[in-house]
């Protein structure tokens, strides 16, 4: 029998067959090539990842519209009069949803002063929210979609902290006025630019500057990559120079969202510990001095793994659960510490029972009381608010300062103290030997005519 001469499959074909594949593989190619849709690059695909996670929002404000007129001359004649009071709408920005549940970012600003709050959806949805936390010095602020249990919403995806790349291309999103969403594209310009007024009370480091256009209606919107990823949150326009925006890094949200969105911060519930927010591991980052967390065996560098058997996903998780949690019972909480898993127990208690009258007395040797309204009519003084002096204590820090009976207190180092638990906190956050100034204000002493004088007395606490 002659030899076979079939070529092996495994060989590659040659002639006219192999020419034929490798056309019909080219015309493939092409075809694919010219179905793709040129126009969907990497912005597109950026924009499209997120903007179903950004909202409107449109608060009303309660206005007095009475007649000054009509007020006065009731006044003068003894007579009370009725607030005519109205609900003002306003659409007045953008806010971007950080979890599932219905957690959504904004400015502080764009919610301050809100008497009802109200999301727009990219669907077209219209649903309720409420401020569950915000400072103006961050100008960060937290709500809540008032929405039916079991309703899930499209999250936005947080970048790591300080993943910036200058010069790299960066969208602005919005949904100004509830018409749709508003896009804008730039690049980032700076990674540390400052606040454009000097004068700011606004307290964030190390802003975003990006020339894309932050248009009206998009402050509290979110400034991502070309990931789609959150970076920042739009904040402001700098109006003296043209195609200048600013927004809050993604790492100062996340730093105030640890600090505010906390037991003490939405519940007056005293937990003692800082846990990071954002993409990363909860890992805690501050833990108070003899606050429940220190008791309850918590360490700066722990995990937390699990909150009352449950394992949150991300920060607002963690935070819920450790709301829901009383004053019954301790917390459990499974950490991971140096590569080993523990449980401990915390029992959060009332910040009032740590952070009152006794504690400033044992710190600094004074005896105060709240300076209500009713407290200064009887003192004859002219204005209320802060703390006045009840007490000294001999041989005390305050003593030994020359404070005096009815001196009234109304800040620590520079910083306004709203009621007994802020002065308790700020007292308390110092090291015994450690210097405060106490801001205060004099009663014109006994036969002189001279009024109230305002000053400051340094002393070192116990």
């Amino acid at each position: 029998m002659g030899k076979c001469n079939t070529r092996p499959s495994s060989q590659p074909l040659g002639g006219t067959a192999g020419l034929v594949l490798a056309i019909v593989a080219a015309t493939l190619l092409d075809v694919r090539a010219q179905n793709a849709d040129v126009r969907r690059d990497a912005t597109v695909s950026a924009v499209e990842r997120a903007m179903s996670s950004v909202v409107n929002i449109a608060t009303t404000t309660v206005v007095d519209n009475t007649d000054p007129f009509f007020r006065w001359r009731a006044e003068f004649f003894g007579y009370r009069v009725r607030p005519q009071l109205e609900e003002v709408p306003s659409s007045v920005g953008s806010g971007v949803i950080m979890d599932e549940s219905g957690y959504v970012l904004t400015n502080e600003h764009v919610v301050k002063g809100a008497s009802r709050i109200w999301v727009k959806l990219m669907d077209g949805r219209e649903l309720e929210a409420e401020r569950v936390t915000g400072t103006t010095k961050t100008d960060v602020a937290l709500l809540r979609i008032k929405a039916k249990e079991g309703d899930k919403f499209t999250p936005v995806r947080f970048a790591a902290d300080d993943d910036l790349l200058l010069g790299e291309t960066v969208i602005t999103l919005g949904n100004p006025f509830g018409l749709g969403g508003s896009v804008s594209k730039g690049i980032l310009s700076s990674k540390s630019r400052r606040p454009a007024r000097e004068d700011s009370p606004l307290d964030v480091a190390d802003w975003l500057q990006t020339d894309a256009a932050i248009n009206p209606g998009n402050s509290g919107g979110p400034l991502i990559n070309l990931r789609g990823e959150l970076i920042g949150l739009n904040v402001a326009v700098y109006r003296e120079g043209q195609g200048i925006g600013f927004a809050i890094p993604i790492k100062r949200v996340n730093e105030s969202l640890s600090r505010y969105f906390t037991p003490e911060g939405t519940k007056a519930m005293w937990f003692g510990a800082r846990v990071r927010s954002g993409a990363t591991l909860l890992e805690v980052i501050a833990v108070e001095s003899a606050s429940p967390a220190e008791k309850g065996g918590l360490r700066v560098g722990d995990t937390i793994l699990q909150v009352s058997g449950k394992t949150p996903r991300n920060f607002i998780e963690f935070m819920r659960e450790l709301n829901a949690a009383g004053t019954d019972k301790p917390v459990s909480l499974l950490i991971r510490r140096n590569s080993v898993q523990q449980t401990l127990a915390v029992r959060l208690t009332p910040e009032r029972d740590f952070f009152n009258a006794d504690l400033v007395r044992q710190k600094i040797g004074l005896h105060v009381q709240e300076l209500t309204r009713e407290l200064a009519a009887n003192l004859s003084f002219p204005f209320y608010g802060g703390f006045v002096v009840a007490e000294v204590d001999k041989d005390s820090p305050a003593a030994e300062a020359k404070m005096e009976k009815y001196f009234v207190i109304r800040g620590v180092d520079n910083q306004p103290m709203r009621d007994l638990v802020e002065l308790g906190r700020a007292l308390h956050a110092k090291k015994p030997g450690d210097s405060a100034r106490l801001n205060v204000i004099a009663p014109p002493k006994r036969g002189s005519f001279s009024g109230f004088r305002e000053g400051s007395v340094a002393m070192k606490l116990k």
